[in-house]
């Protein structure tokens, strides 16, 4: 069975030693961590962890099962599905000379990005939006000579009802 991406989302205790005890449990195991962010909560005793993983079904409940064992985690939801939001956000410093700055202007304009710097021959553009964006937009800037790029991985929440 193939291997699926599944984004887990975590209350835990802000407190030192939580993410370290968390990306030990995946290391010491051998599964791989995608992507991760963490950030407080309105609640500054607890943050959120979301993480990417991927793993077929018993695996993804064993990681789910060994989470939860942890003293410092106190809420876990796989976010994977249609009942979540999820976005990620990127800056991307793309090369941007005479000849091709009107062409990059009309992409962040259609893909509704932001140029949040401005240099002689470079704009950094900051993106927000679910992978395939992000991968879309990145596919578009390569020929014009991408020359970093950092992102933030996948944040998610659960939706309301109604």
């Amino acid at each position: 069975m193939m291997n699926e991406k599944h984004v887990i989302s975590m209350l835990v205790d802000n407190e030192p030693g939580v993410l370290s005890r968390v990306a030990g449990l995946f290391s010491g195991r051998g599964y791989n961590i995608e992507s991760l962010c963490v950030a407080e909560t309105i609640d500054p005793d607890v943050s959120r962890i979301t993480l990417v993983t991927r793993a077929d079904p018993p695996i993804l409940e064993q990681i789910e099962k060994q989470l939860n064992k942890l003293i410092n985690v106190n809420k876990l939801r796989d976010l994977s599905g249609p009942e979540s939001v999820q976005r990620e956000m990127a800056m991307i410093c793309v090369q941007a000379r005479a000849n091709n700055r009107a062409e990059i202007l009309r992409i962040v304009d259609i893909f509704r990005c932001k140029v949040v710097d401005v240099g002689i021959e470079h704009y950094i553009i900051e993106v927000t939006g679910d992978e395939g964006k992000l991968m879309a937009l990145i596919n578009l800037l390569k020929p014009m000579g991408i020359k970093k790029i950092a992102r933030t991985g996948v944040i998610a929440l659960k939706r309301e009802p109604g």
